[in-house]
């Protein structure tokens, strides 16, 4: 039989692009590589009609491989671009951290004149969602409408989702109200919005009203209390999603899965409630473990600062899963928090060559974290400037932190400037660098920053810490009078430090701001107003009354929405010593276990 040059050149095309798709779904970059030095020498892509530009497309978007992806892109004719091609190439760009080149293809899309479909459309609202783009998403959601996709279930859910990310709940709740019809995760969605946003008492009503549960509604919920302070609710909550796990698997009979997903369930329960040595003995029970096991423990041994056990456990994790970019993550933070510079340096540096896995944000802000604790600022801010994406306000915001640790005054004034641009409504980032000057000794320049705050409106977020003793949750602010045993908690403060004083405690008053002095005995006057805010903290109300709600050498848990600050770090340390009493508390980067004098974090924090 004889084969004209057409149909040869058909054939062997069909047959190529049908092992790339194979190659793609089995991300197998080598061979696929192969082939495709294999096309280019043999000429066969030459013809656009065999559409192997399209497959090649295709496959290094399915790789993760943006560069070759884009590159592959640009090589095919306008003429045989479709939709498809324009949405593979803005999927991979936004899943690899390059939401901002996704969004500026969306455009190049449109003035080529080709119609997005709802797969664009979800890849869009993705983009917009991790950038917080409110204005492209907003156009989006117009073509939307415009196009008929109003009504598609994932569009909707996607839109849905970029709305809560920028921060606007309102026009989220209503996409969600005009859906004719919601899944499971329509549902999870406008959840984890109203919890962010709104609450986590709004959010129970929601959960409360959901035909379905899945597992994230459940973990959403569950975190969300925890976040709070409401262990016991979260405790409640966890018992029962396995009631309903248990009742469900029992009747599909499935119970390998079972067990995974309990015993995942308790590792990441006990370690967020601060009981990792609970979670670790619950990990340790189960029969089979997945990669989702394996990271709720590495990431719970690498928030209470347990990085070398969390190192030493992770070879033993090849055995039973395969690692992926959450697993590095919760790695490169356990090197972080435990001051592992070495041994974190080295798993960032083998992420794609040893790993398989090609740096993500995430990742890269672990590293900034891990030098900017470590003193090595240059090499930090080096690494930042080399990222192959644009930083996000975690990465600067990452950075500016470990600036006020070490005093780096105009690398912080730098990184001021740059993540206003990026989040101009977040206090957290000049209420650091006013201390930064407070710490210097520019007290003038630390009053002016915290007056611009003041006169824009803009108002610090209330350090908040929580205990939950007796079935109920009691909140403290810095100074609380509120609660109606105000007179003993303050009295129990008073004997806690009288007694802190005789084992050598001094208030450290050092970032602790009031505005206004003009001579010696104003300065007497403000030293002493110093002393007693920072005595009055939140955390110290919340352990006197711990300790006058509860027996004696009983554990307190406590949570804080924000960093604790280095004299509530050192007085609990002498605390936890002269009561006899472990008190744990979580802030919003990490536990401390306070326990015999020391912390957990070894004053690494």
């Amino acid at each position: 039989m004889k084969w004209s040059i057409n149909e040869a050149l058909s054939l062997v095309s069909r047959r190529y692009r049908f092992l790339l798709r194979s190659w793609a779904r089995e991300s197998s970059l080598d061979i696929g590589e192969r082939l495709h030095a294999t096309i280019i020498t043999t000429g066969v892509a030459g013809a656009p009609a065999t559409f192997l530009h399209n497959a090649l497309l295709q496959f290094y978007a399915s790789c993760g491989c943006t560069r070759q992806a884009r590159r592959v892109f640009d090589e095919i004719p306008h003429s045989h671009k479709d939709t498809v091609d324009w949405t593979t190439l803005m999927g991979c760009l936004v899943r690899h951290d390059m939401s901002d080149e996704a969004l500026l293809m969306f455009v190049r899309m449109r003035r080529c004149g080709v119609k997005p479909d709802e797969v664009t459309l979800v890849c869009l609202f993705g983009g917009c969602a991790r950038l917080g783009d409110l204005a492209v998403g907003l156009q989006g959601h117009g073509c939307m409408v415009k196009m008929g996709y109003g009504g598609v279930l994932k569009a909707c859910n996607a839109g849905m989702d970029m709305y809560s990310k920028c921060g606007l709940i309102g026009e989220a709740k209503r996409v969600f109200d005009e859906m004719k019809g919601r899944s499971v995760v329509s549902w999870t969605v406008i959840l984890d919005g109203v919890v962010r946003l709104e609450g986590v008492k709004n959010g129970r009503v929601v959960f409360d009203e959901m035909p379905e549960r899945n597992e994230v509604a459940w973990t959403i919920m569950i975190t969300g209390y925890v976040d709070c302070g409401f262990s016991q609710e979260s405790f409640s909550l966890a018992r029962e999603m396995i009631c309903e796990w248990v009742h469900a698997y029992a009747l599909k009979r499935k119970e390998k899965e079972l067990n995974i997903m309990v015993g995942t369930a308790l590792v990441d329960m006990y370690a967020k409630c601060g009981r990792i040595h609970v979670a670790h003995k619950f990990f340790k029970k189960m029969p089979q473990r997945n990669v989702v096991a394996w990271n709720a423990m590495l990431s719970g041994l690498a928030m209470h600062g347990l990085g070398r056990t969390a190192l030493d456990m992770f070879p033993q994790m090849f055995k039973e899963a395969k690692p992926d970019d959450v697993t590095f993550t919760s790695v490169l933070s356990a090197c972080s928090h435990a001051g592992l510079v070495d041994h974190g340096c080295f798993y960032f540096r083998n992420l794609e060559s040893l790993y398989g896995t090609t740096p993500k944000m995430e990742h890269y802000a672990c590293m900034v974290d891990l030098l900017g604790r470590a003193g090595r600022l240059e090499e930090a801010e080096v690494l930042v400037r080399k990222m192959p994406i644009r930083p996000n306000e975690v990465v600067l915001g990452s950075l500016l932190g470990s600036c006020s640790i070490h005093g780096k005054l105009q690398l912080g004034e730098r990184l001021l400037q740059e993540l206003v641009q990026l989040d101009p409504q977040n206090t957290e980032y000049h209420i650091l660098l006013s201390n930064m000057y407070a710490l210097a000794g520019k007290q003038n320049r630390a009053n002016s920053l915290r007056q611009v705050l003041k006169k824009r409106g803009v108002r610090k977020v209330p350090g908040m810490s929580s205990i939950h003793v007796g079935s109920q949750v009691h909140r403290f602010s810095a100074g609380d009078k509120s609660h109606p045993q105000t007179r003993e908690i303050y009295s129990m403060l008073d004997e806690m430090i009288r007694r802190l004083r005789l084992a050598g405690y001094s208030p450290n008053t050092a970032s602790q701001i009031f505005a206004g002095c003009d001579s010696l005995e104003d300065d007497a006057v403000e030293e002493e107003e110093k002393e007693l805010a920072v005595i009055s903290h939140s955390e110290k109300l919340a352990i006197c009354f711990g300790f006058i709600s509860t027996r004696p050498g009983f554990p307190l848990y406590i949570f804080k929405n924000l960093r604790i600050c280095q004299d509530c770090h050192s007085a609990i340390k002498i605390v936890s010593k002269i009561y006899d009493r472990e008190i744990v508390i979580r802030d919003r980067n990490r536990f401390h276990c306070f326990k015999e004098g020391s912390c957990s974090c070894s004053d690494y924090w």
